[in-house]
């Protein structure tokens, strides 16, 4: 566990925060305590989720859903609030590590261990299609191991985002590459069947430490799961045959996990489990992180908003932590003010960890070096749930908001949709849309030069602001150097408040001596929350700083002032 950061929360709800457990592709997951002294893991959603009303709508139906499993091996859902600004879901917490992390350290698990292991998920799952349910996620890391059994985790989230305009519109399947089923992987129907082929992966994976379908890349793994026998390794004997029936190609060649539970454990898991089923090394592992979750001291408690639901959880008692993300605190709004001008001394803000600023305006503090602005996360998560109502896409994708503003004397200059004669006048810089888009010259300081001036050549830094300067979007760093046109004029690297990074690469399009035209399109690597299509970006001198203004209305036509950092 990490020790919360300055601008991180130090309360989601009811919750006090402790420490951050870990973060996912959804977002981030908190240790909390509520006041009577539970504690629980608290995930939130990374920003762009928040933002898509179709995700809010299933998120809200899943957790409804989720809050009806029961049993000995799942781990029900406790609290939630599907309709805050920032979406969050919290689960009761218990020591123990997760399948992934303990085959990582310690290896695979002893046969008897990987039986009662199977024979405890299969029980879970088997109550959970009972309930018209599908997991749709289950993989080492949605397997947490505990002195009582094993507990499977993360109900209702992964299918939340199936469908949603921030996945569908670059077609991602929502599932973990090796561990998702062919029909997952190739569109069609998923039924309960894709839950009994990622049992088999995991188990194959807990007896012999190294997934069924190996490779060094999604598309590798994906292929080899849709048309390659597994590899099962050294895994011998029962186990071997049911995690083989488990991962048939065909959905209705597998067993049900009624029937792969009955293989494992005649008599029912909790008699596997009863004499003690995780091997010395483990047992101790948990034992010690019992111990240390007794000796955590509370973080400070900070008001927060109420819990929308109205009715106990199902199996209050069941526990579980994973990988879907953390939530902001979202204190109640105090009135906007205007920005500060650049040259004003910074309003101060409280830099302990686990506190962050509630001022809802664009609250500033100088960067590193006393260069750059840095936003409170607390105002980008509550402008995030101002604009609830606007459908977004990966990486940010917003759809600018109709008109926009003057430029940010602050730093921070706001993009202007329409732009005006009057918003050319003296001593501003030229519209983004004018001059990227539609590519008007308007002088000889805009003719075209044969390289790139020094002016703008060096690595420079900022944070960058979206829809209108409306929506903090993180931090910007971009790299440029010596290039002709048509080559790689440099790159950018954009760090969001959650801490994920999306690279994008600059070709070089136009130089001039009062402005570049670059085409930005994302790196090869990037996550799947970052914008892959190709967009516009201009650079502009502003003293002696520099402007990014990209015609990107995908992200909400982001705009940065960067200070030069090397």
């Amino acid at each position: 566990m990490q020790p919360l950061a300055a601008d991180e929360p130090a309360v989601i709800g009811p919750y006090r925060l402790l420490g951050r457990l870990g973060a996912g592709g959804m977002g981030r997951v908190y240790l909390g305590r509520s006041a009577g002294g539970r504690t629980v893991a608290v995930k939130i959603v990374h920003p762009h989720f928040a933002l898509d009303e179709e995700f809010r709508a299933r998120f809200r139906r899943e957790i409804a859903a989720a809050r009806r499993v029961g049993g000995a091996w799942t781990a029900p859902v406790l609290d939630a609030d599907p309709d805050a600004p920032v979406p969050w879901v919290a689960t009761a917490y218990v020591a123990g590590p997760t399948l992934a992390a303990a085959v990582e350290a310690d290896g695979p698990l002893p046969a008897p261990s990987v039986r009662a292991l199977g024979a405890g998920l299969a029980e879970a799952l088997a109550a959970v299609h009972e309930l018209g349910l599908v997991h749709r996620d289950v993989k080492p890391s949605n397997v947490l191991l505990t002195l009582d059994g094993p507990l499977l985790i993360d109900f209702g989230i992964a299918r939340a985002t199936d469908g949603t305009a921030s996945l569908t519109s670059s077609g991602v399947s929502v599932g973990s590459p090796g561990y998702m089923s062919p029909e997952q992987i190739v569109g069609k129907g998923v039924t309960g069947a894709a839950d009994v082929f990622s049992l088999g992966a995991v188990l194959a994976y807990a007896a012999t430490g190294e997934p069924p379908f190996p490779g060094d890349s999604s598309a590798a793994l994906l292929y080899k799961v849709v048309h390659e026998e597994p590899e099962l390794g050294a895994l011998g004997g029962e186990l071997r045959e049911v995690a083989g029936a488990c991962l048939a190609k065909e959905p209705g060649r597998r067993p049900t996990p009624g029937e792969v539970a009955q293989r494992l454990a005649p008599d029912g898991a909790a008699r596997l489990v009863a004499g003690g089923w995780l091997p010395g090394p483990l047992v101790e592992q948990v034992s010690r992180g019992a111990v240390q979750l007794l000796n955590l001291e509370a973080a400070e408690a900070v008001p927060s908003g109420p819990v929308g639901f109205s009715s106990p959880s199902v199996g209050g008692a069941a526990a579980a932590v994973g990988e879907f993300g953390p939530a902001p605190v979202m204190p109640e709004p105090e009135p906007v003010v205007m920005p500060e001008p650049r040259d004003a001394p910074p309003a101060p803000l409280e830099q302990r960890p686990g506190k962050v600023s509630v001022t809802m305006a664009a609250t500033s503090t100088p960067g590193e070096g006393g260069r750059g602005r840095r936003v409170s996360c607390t105002v980008a998560l509550a402008v995030a749930g101002a604009l609830a109502g606007v459908t977004v896409g990966l990486g940010f994708l917003v759809r600018p908001m109709i008109g926009g503003g003057d430029d940010d004397t602050a730093g921070g200059s706001a993009y202007s949709p329409a732009p005006t004669a009057a918003s050319s006048s003296v001593g501003k810089v030229p519209s983004a849309t004018s001059s990227v888009i539609e590519g008007g010259e308007s002088s000889a300081a805009d003719t075209p030069v044969s390289i790139v001036p020094a002016r703008y050549q060096g690595t420079w830094e900022g944070q960058a602001t979206a829809l209108g300067g409306n929506l903090p979007v993180g931090t910007f760093r971009l790299t440029v150097h010596e290039a002709g046109v048509g080559r790689e004029l440099g790159r950018l690297t954009q760090t969001d408040q959650l801490g994920g990074v999306c690279t994008d690469v600059l070709t070089l399009k136009k130089v001039t001596k009062t402005r570049i035209l670059a085409t930005s399109v994302g790196a090869k690597g990037n996550h799947d929350g970052c914008n892959p299509a190709a967009h516009q970006v201009e650079l502009t001198p502003v003293g002696d700083d520099l402007k990014y203004t990209s015609d990107s209305s995908a992200e909400g036509n982001p705009v940065s002032r960067m200070s030069k950092v090397k």
